[in-house]
C-alpha cells in the first residue's frame, strides 16, 4: 500500500471515531433526559462519564503501546471491538428509568456504561492508538496533526447534531444510524489494526526506543513542572466548560443544542491549537484572555446591568478565548512523539479531574453556581504561573486573580442578603430570601431556583393566603380552576415550587403535587405555608411526574397544571404528544390541562397548540400582563381541553386568544423536537 493510501487509512479511522465519540454524546443523554425531569445537570453527569471512560481509553493506549507488542496489541484490540458489538444497538433499556428515590447522578453513570460503555471506550482509544502507531513510522513525523483533525472530526459531529440531525430524525432513527455506523467502524478499526500488525510488526521499534523525528516539538525528555501543565490546564478548560454550560443549561432549556454550543468552541480551540503553531499567539490571547476573565467575573454580580442574552455571549465568547489560552499553552508543550501517549493520558486526565469537580463534586461541595468564579480565580493563576517568566505579566496575572475573587466575594455576600436558606443539590441551587415591597408596603418570602423567583408569600397572617407571582386569579391557570364547576374539585400540579397553587383549594378539594426534587418539599414546608393553609387535602408524589403518571391509576383530574421548569429552561419530555396521551388518561371529560409556557427565548404556545390539534383538542391562550397588580407577573398559559365549550366558560373565554398554528408544522414527540424551530 501506497504511504498516501496508509495515511488516508490512519485518517480514517481516526476522523470516523471521532466523529461518532461526540455524535454519541448529544444522542444518548436526549434518550435519557426526559427519564431524569430534564435536568440541565444530566448533561453534566454525561459529560463526567465521558471525561473519565476518555481518560480509561488513553490509559489503555498508553499501556498497550508501552508494553505489549504490536501483534498482541492488534489480537486484544480487535477482541474488544467484536465484543463491542454486543452493545448495538444504543438505545437506553427501561430498566434504567428512575423510580423516584435514587441518588440521579450514579444512576445515570450505570446506565450510561451498561448502554454504551464498551463502544464509548474503544472509540476513546482510537485517536491516541493509531497516533502511537503512526510515530512509530518512517512518515510519522507530524503525528500531532492527527490529534487536531480528531478534534476537527468531533466538531464537525457536534455542529451536524442539532442543525441536521436532531430536526430531520427520530431519536430512535438516530440510535440505529449510529450503531450502523460503529459497526462500519469496527470493520475498519479492525482492518487498520490488523494491517498494522501484518505490515509493522517486525519493523516497528519498541515504544521506548522512538527517535524523536518531530519537527513540531523538542526532543528533550519533558520537565515535570511540564507534565504538571499538562494536567493542569486541561483541567481548568474542562472546568471552565461545564461551568459556563450549567449557567446557560440552567436559564434557558436544556437541550442538545445549547450544550454543543460550548463544547464545540471548546473543541475548536483543540482543533486550531494542535492544527500549527500560527493561531495560538500569545501577544493577541494574553490580553483577551485577562479582558474576558475580568467581564465573566464581573458578570458574576446579580446588578452588571446586562441582559441575559448580552450576558450569555459574554460568557460563550469567554470560554472560547480563555479556552484557547490553556489549550494554546498546552500545544507549546507538546513533547517529542515518544512521550505522545503519555502526553494525551495527562491531558485525558485533566479533563476528567475538571469535569469530575464540577459534574459530581460541586452540586454537594458548594451551596451554589460558585464553579464559575472559582474557575476564573484559577484561570487567572494558572495564567500567572505559566507566564512565571515575564514578571511585567505575572504580576497582573495574580492581580486579575485577586480582581476575580473579590466578584466572587461580591456575588457570595449578595447571595446572602437577606438569605433565609441557601442549598443545592443534582436539581440546582434553591435559595429563599424575605423581601420588603415597596407598594403595597408589604414584607414577602421568595423562592428563587437558579436565577428565577418560583414562588413568593406575603408574611402578613392576612395576607399570606393570597396567589402571588405567576398564579394570579387573573393568569390562565387561575381562570381554569375558577371554572370549575361547584363541588368538590381534583387538581394535579407537575411542580410545585412554593406551593402557591395550594391557595386555591376548597374545603373537599383534593391537590395532587408532582415534584421530582425532594429538597423542593422540604422547602415549601419549612419556608412556606401555602401548604398547610390550604383547606384542600394535599397529596404528594416524589418522582418525575410523567414517570409517575404512567404507573398510576387514572386520576380523574378536573384541572392538570404543567408547570415544572427551572429558569427559563423547558423539560422537553412534559411538551410531547406522548405526554398528553398520559395526560388525557388522567384527566376528566371536561377538564383542562393548563401550560405554563412563560419564557423569554422559546414560543412554546404554538408547540402546545400544534400537538392538541394533532389529536383533535382545542387549545387556548391566556395571556396575562398583570398591571394592576404590584405582587403578580406577566404570565402565559396555555389550556388545553377535549371540548370547546370548556374553554367558553366565562373566567376563561374573557382573556382566551387564538394560537396561531402552521399545519405543516410536525408535532413534537418522544422521538423528535425542534427547539432551534421555536427560538424567538
Amino acid at each position: 500500500m501506497a504511504n498516501a493510501g496508509i495515511q488516508f487509512l490512519f485518517a480514517g479511522t481516526i476522523f470516523g471515531s471521532a466523529f461518532l465519540l461526540f455524535l454519541v454524546q448529544p444522542l444518548i443523554a436526549k434518550q435519557i433526559l426526559p427519564w431524569f425531569g430534564g435536568s440541565a445537570a444530566v448533561w453534566s453527569i454525561c459529560m463526567v462519564f465521558f471525561q473519565v471512560a476518555l481518560l480509561a481509553g488513553y490509559a489503555y493506549s498508553d499501556w498497550i503501546s508501552r508494553h505489549l507488542r504490536m501483534r498482541a496489541q492488534a489480537l486484544l484490540h480487535v477482541a474488544l471491538l467484536l465484543a463491542s458489538l454486543a452493545f448495538l444497538p444504543i438505545v437506553a433499556g427501561a430498566q434504567w428509568k428512575p423510580a423516584g428515590a435514587e441518588d440521579p447522578a450514579w444512576r445515570i453513570l450505570g446506565l450510561l456504561v451498561g448502554t454504551i460503555g464498551l463502544p464509548y471506550f474503544l472509540l476513546s482509544t482510537t485517536g491516541p492508538l493509531v497516533q502511537s502507531w503512526v510515530s512509530r513510522t518512517p512518515w510519522g513525523a507530524r503525528v500531532y496533526r492527527y490529534f487536531s483533525l480528531s478534534n476537527l472530526a468531533s466538531l464537525l459531529s457536534l455542529l451536524s447534531y442539532p442543525v441536521l440531525i436532531e430536526p430531520r430524525s427520530t431519536l430512535m432513527q438516530q440510535a440505529i444510524g449510529w450503531s450502523w455506523g460503529y459497526a462500519g467502524f469496527v470493520v475498519l478499526c479492525a482492518g487498520t489494526t490488523l494491517y498494522m500488525a501484518r505490515r509493522w510488526s517486525h519493523d516497528l521499534p519498541a515504544a521506548a526506543e522512538i527517535a524523536d523525528a518531530s519537527t513540531d516539538a523538542p526532543g528533550a525528555a519533558p520537565r515535570r513542572i511540564d507534565q504538571l501543565l499538562w494536567l493542569a490546564l486541561p483541567a481548568l478548560g474542562s472546568w471552565l466548560l461545564l461551568a459556563v454550560t450549567n449557567h446557560i443549561t440552567q436559564n434557558i432549556a436544556a437541550v442538545p443544542f445549547l450544550w454543543v454550543l460550548p463544547l464545540s468552541l471548546y473543541l475548536l480551540s483543540f482543533v486550531l491549537c494542535f492544527e500549527s503553531d500560527r493561531w495560538y499567539r500569545r501577544g493577541l490571547f494574553v490580553p483577551l484572555a485577562a479582558a474576558m476573565l475580568a467581564l465573566c467575573a464581573y458578570q458574576l454580580q446579580d446588578g452588571a446591568g446586562l441582559k441575559i442574552h448580552t450576558a450569555l455571549t459574554i460568557h460563550v465568547a469567554g470560554l472560547f478565548v480563555l479556552c484557547m489560552f490553556l489549550h494554546g499553552e498546552t500545544a507549546r508543550l507538546r513533547p517529542a512523539p515518544a512521550h505522545l501517549t503519555r502526553f494525551y493520558l495527562m491531558l485525558s486526565l485533566g479533563g476528567a479531574i475538571g469535569g469530575v469537580t464540577v459534574g459530581l463534586g460541586a452540586p454537594y461541595l458548594l451551596p451554589a453556581y460558585y464553579e464559575l468564579g472559582i474557575g476564573l480565580v484559577l484561570a487567572a493563576l494558572l495564567g500567572a504561573l505559566v507566564l512565571r517568566a515575564r514578571w511585567l505579566l505575572w504580576v497582573p496575572g495574580v492581580g486579575l486573580a485577586a480582581c476575580c475573587a473579590w466578584l466572587l466575594a461580591e456575588q457570595v455576600r449578595s447571595d446572602h442578603e437577606g438569605l433565609r436558606t441557601l442549598g443545592r443539590n443534582f436539581y440546582g441551587s434553591m435559595h429563599t430570601y424575605d423581601v420588603r415591597r415597596q407598594d403595597p408596603p408589604d414584607y414577602v418570602r421568595q423562592f428563587v431556583h437558579g436565577s428565577i423567583k418560583h414562588g413568593e408569600q406575603f408574611l402578613s397572617p392576612e395576607r399570606r393566603r393570597e396567589p402571588t407571582t405567576y398564579y394570579g386569579a387573573t393568569s390562565g391557570v387561575g381562570r381554569a380552576i375558577e371554572a370549575l364547576p361547584i363541588g368538590a374539585r381534583r387538581v394535579g400540579l407537575i411542580g410545585l415550587g412554593a406551593g402557591t397553587l395550594a391557595a386555591y383549594g376548597r374545603t373537599g378539594d383534593v391537590y395532587r403535587f408532582y415534584e421530582i426534587n425532594p429538597e423542593v418539599f422540604d422547602i415549601a414546608d419549612r419556608e412556606f405555608t401555602f401548604l398547610r393553609d390550604s383547606r384542600a387535602q394535599i397529596e404528594r408524589v416524589l418522582g418525575d411526574a410523567r414517570l409517575a403518571l404512567e404507573r398510576e391509576s387514572a386520576q380523574g383530574f378536573d384541572v392538570l397544571a404543567v408547570d415544572a421548569f427551572s429558569g427559563d429552561s423547558v423539560p422537553v419530555h412534559l411538551l410531547t404528544a406522548q405526554a398528553m396521551q398520559v395526560y388525557l388518561r388522567h384527566l376528566r371529560p371536561d377538564g383542562v390541562v393548563a401550560f405554563h409556557v412563560t419564557n423569554h427565548f422559546l414560543a412554546l404556545a404554538p408547540v402546545v397548540a400544534r400537538i392538541a390539534q394533532s389529536q383533535g383538542l382545542h387549545a387556548v391562550l391566556v395571556s396575562d400582563d398583570a398591571e394592576d397588580s404590584a405582587w403578580l407577573h406577566a404570565t402565559d398559559w396555555v389550556l388545553v381541553a377535549r371540548d370547546p365549550q370548556v374553554l367558553a366558560r366565562a373566567p376563561i373565554a374573557a382573556a382566551a386568544q387564538p394560537i396561531a398554528v402552521d399545519p405543516t408544522a410536525r408535532p413534537w414527540t418522544d422521538d423528535y423536537n425542534n427547539l432551534l424551530g421555536v427560538l424567538k
